[in-house]
């Protein structure tokens, strides 16, 4: 299985062996391809729609050959118990998303625990940055 560029160059930036959260998993394709490629041992997929879910869910049976995928309907962080993850994933979303998904992570107290997030904002990159 192959990324798109831009999943690709996400994925680059992830520490290896770290748990993932990927938020708004869409397909589910970059947690797929970070457990097939071993770089991550466990991953779960994220989304706040049941339909981008049911498409990671048929694309895990088709194309996971390693690892655990662990699939969550979820706004946000907000399906995450701090600690559960060590990196968190949002990509490919507006920046005013990102910045309310991160800022209602801190208050349940996700975000802070956190040991890298990767970003990707679609729009508001400046503000992004700022936060």
């Amino acid at each position: 299985m192959e990324l798109s560029k831009r999943l690709q160059a996400v994925a680059d930036l992830i520490t290896p062996q770290m748990t993932v959260a990927d938020i708004g998993t869409d397909h589910g394709y970059l947690p797929i391809w970070l457990l097939n490629s071993g770089k991550c041992d466990s991953a779960i997929a994220m989304d706040v729609k049941k339909g981008p879910l049911q498409h990671a869910e048929e694309n895990r049976g088709k194309l996971l050959e390693r690892g655990e995928l662990k699939l969550r309907q979820s706004d946000g962080l907000k399906a995450l118990a701090p600690g559960e993850v060590q990196c968190a994933v949002l990509a490919g979303m507006g920046g005013g998303l990102v910045i309310r998904i991160l800022s209602e992570g801190q208050a349940c107290g996700v975000t802070d625990t956190l040991q890298e997030c990767i970003l990707q904002p679609q729009s508001e990159i400046e503000k992004v940055r700022r936060f």
